[in-house]
């Protein structure tokens, strides 16, 4: 991986030493989990930052990823700066092998102890926690993978829906493409919202996801749901979230009690109606402020939400930002027809 330490843009942010970033590298790693979060930064350098990416590996040498693409690798740890800024634990389908390779493990724990923050991508948090540097924080995996890593390391607190959680010093990453949204979210952090604007429109992907953002459809968590009362619920909701959908109204299109009907849709869905009327009536307004121009106030009627506060809380509590800095980040480039 080439190292990228100016760009040819004219700069708009500035740092007076560059910011080392070390993305740890090994036989089996996702390839984009590597790559996502290196260009990422590499880019950034085109607008004013200084990050010095570094891909190292256990022993030093080039390592052939999941997909059989060989990468290559600048060296071991012992060619590092003594201070590290960022260091990016990427992951492995098969965490278990990764877990169990000791000299990668040992690696990612001498980097720990040089670095300012701390960052995985994807089954990466598997080797942060087998480190214990997981222990007693938020972490957030690939959803396919969250139980196995709360059942692996009881200490962690997983969260199995966020894009990426942020704990102190420590971030970790859903799977695969969270990767750069992770990478975008640390820019931001590091050179602020426009210059994180401007790698995202380089590298042509949407504008950072927040965090807290799903990382699955709210109309797909759960249509795994078998029982013909849930789905005729689901499809209900889902064709118009908007409707006045309480307990009682959803019962009655059921032809079920309400309560009979909070018992039937907990089993087959782990919610309640109330919660996935909120989560389709969430992505619905996401949907609207991303695609057109209509005030909040008209959105959150849209939608569902009656007001514009009802729609903000959601919106905080949800994805810990409000409506109005969700469309500015999120919205694609593309006008709505």
């Amino acid at each position: 991986m080439a190292r990228v330490t100016d760009g040819g843009l004219a700069p708009r942010a500035s740092v007076s030493e560059p910011r080392t970033v070390v993305v740890v590298a090994f036989d089996g790693v996702q390839l984009l989990d590597v790559t996502g979060p290196a260009e990422v930064f590499t880019t950034a350098n085109m607008f004013g930052a200084r990050y010095d990416v570094r891909i190292v590996s256990p022993d030093g040498a080039d390592v052939r990823t999941s997909s059989g693409v060989r990468v290559g690798v600048d060296d071991g740890p012992r060619a590092l700066p003594a201070r590290l800024h960022t260091l990016v634990v990427p992951g492995r389908g098969d965490w278990r092998r990764a877990v169990n390779d000791r000299p990668l493990i040992a690696l990612v724990e001498e980097l720990l102890r040089r670095s300012r923050r701390i960052t995985s991508v994807c089954a990466g948090a598997f080797v942060l926690a087998e480190t214990g540097a997981l222990d007693g924080l938020r972490a957030a995996t690939h959803w396919r993978l969250a139980a196995q890593l709360a059942t692996a390391y009881p200490l962690v607190r997983v969260e199995s829906d966020p894009v990426f959680v942020k704990d102190g010093r420590v971030v970790t990453s859903a799977g695969v493409t969270a990767g750069i949204d992770l990478a975008l979210s640390l820019v931001e952090d590091d050179h602020g919202a426009e210059v994180a604007r401007d790698v995202a429109r380089e590298l042509v992907v949407f504008m950072a996801r927040p965090g807290g953002q799903s990382q699955f459809s709210a109309r797909l968590a759960p249509r795994e749901a078998r029982h013909p009362v849930v789905r005729r619920v689901l499809d209900a909701v889902g064709a118009d979230p908007a409707a006045p959908h309480s307990l009682e109204s959803l019962a009655d299109t059921a032809g079920v009690s309400a309560r009979h009907l909070s018992r039937l849709f907990r089993g087959e869905t782990g919610t309640t109606p109330g919660q996935y009327v909120e989560s389709v009536r969430l992505e619905a307004a996401q949907a609207l402020l991303e695609s057109g121009d209509d005030p909040v106030e008209t959105v959150s009627e849209a939608a569902g939400f009656g007001s514009s506060e009802t729609m903000r809380r959601v919106f905080q509590h949800a994805l810990g930002i409000a409506p109005t800095a969700y469309r500015a980040r999120f919205r694609t480039t593309t006008p709505a027809v």
